[in-house]
């Protein structure tokens, strides 16, 4: 990834409408995979490299499972989850992290405020500090953990790109996505980062949305993320919400412009963002997911996203493309 790649071929995803005029215009990349994995829709490139940031966490957590890890339900969305910070969350991520014989000390990921407002002023009202286990990424922190202890590996240098967890996630990577992971980074929580293509990742969440094999790692997550969706996000988090919203639908948010869907059937959305904004989001996974067949009603409240003026919806963000062109 080099230059401007990225912005080469992005075309408008989202208007902002304010009144009866567009204000603004988010640009970025669309795929829509069919059931058997065609492209039933490509807006901007659908080959760019991306770094999916923490779309990638269901794939991360694939990895972890096949190499030991041994949790499930609450334990394993949080594994996949970018959470909120809620105290629900931090029980489920000190519980992974007891199941190891580990603390929160052992967490390596970057210290930081809850997600969530109203827990992050709860936390500085009680005096605490930022803190790695109230990181968004904690959950995915301590299944790394976990998973070393499980396979008998070390433990204090998980993060390391040529550590065994980090080298198992990267060919994890690459056999779902189908995709070379071409470029390596440091993700905002501390972990590496791996590069993909945007048809990749919706390749990946399409087969662990529709795995088959109930027994498999990749069915096991979809299981967790499906039926534990609050754990995944969070109180009023879009990601919980459209989850909640469709049945059996595996999808994860991501930092910096990037969402992922799949459909128990095998199709699949992923979406890039060009300037990294969260706003156009929910709206552009509202209609790609349309696109991809999901009754428009359902998700129609997830994609809803106002616009304000003193305080009331004067417009809205409205995706270019779907039954919203």
């Amino acid at each position: 990834m080099s230059g401007r790649a990225v912005a080469a071929a992005a075309v408008p995803l989202a208007d902002v409408v304010r009144g009866d005029l567009v204000e603004s215009v988010h640009l970025g990349h669309v795929v829509v995979l069919a059931p058997d994995g065609a492209v039933r829709l490509a807006l901007g490139d659908p080959e760019v490299v991306v770094w999916p940031r923490s779309s990638l966490k269901p794939v991360q957590a694939v990895a972890m499972l096949r190499a030991g890890l041994d949790v499930d339900g609450e334990e394993l969305a949080l594994a996949c989850a970018s959470h909120s910070g809620e105290p629900g969350h931090l029980d489920v991520v000190r519980r992974v992290l007891a199941g190891a014989g580990l603390g929160e000390g052992d967490l390596q990921n970057t210290p930081d405020w809850p997600l969530s407002a109203d827990a992050a002023w709860q936390r500085r009202t009680d005096g605490y500090a930022p803190a790695p286990l109230t990181q968004n990424c904690s959950g995915k922190h301590a299944a790394m953990l976990a998973t070393c202890r499980a396979a008998g590996w070390d433990v204090a240098g998980y993060r390391d790109p040529a550590h065994p967890l980090q080298r198992a996630v990267v060919a994890t990577t690459a056999e779902l996505t189908g995709a070379p992971v071409d470029h390596v980074t440091v993700d905002g929580c501390g972990a590496p980062l791996l590069s993909t293509t945007l048809v990749g990742l919706a390749r990946a969440f399409g087969a662990i949305a529709s795995e088959g094999d109930p027994a498999s790692p990749l069915a096991r997550v979809a299981r967790a993320m499906t039926s534990h969706p609050w754990h995944v996000g969070g109180t009023g988090r879009d990601v919980t919400d459209v989850m909640r919203a469709v049945p059996g639908l595996v999808a994860k948010d991501g930092a910096d412009g990037v969402y992922a869907a799949g459909l128990p059937d095998g199709g699949a959305v992923a979406l890039k963002v060009l300037d990294g904004s969260a706003r156009p989001r929910a709206a552009v996974l509202a209609a790609a997911l349309a696109v991809a067949g999901v009754d428009p009603v359902l998700v129609a409240p997830v994609g809803a996203t106002p616009v304000l003026g003193h305080g009331q919806p004067v417009g809205e963000v409205r995706a270019t493309f779907g039954g919203a062109a």
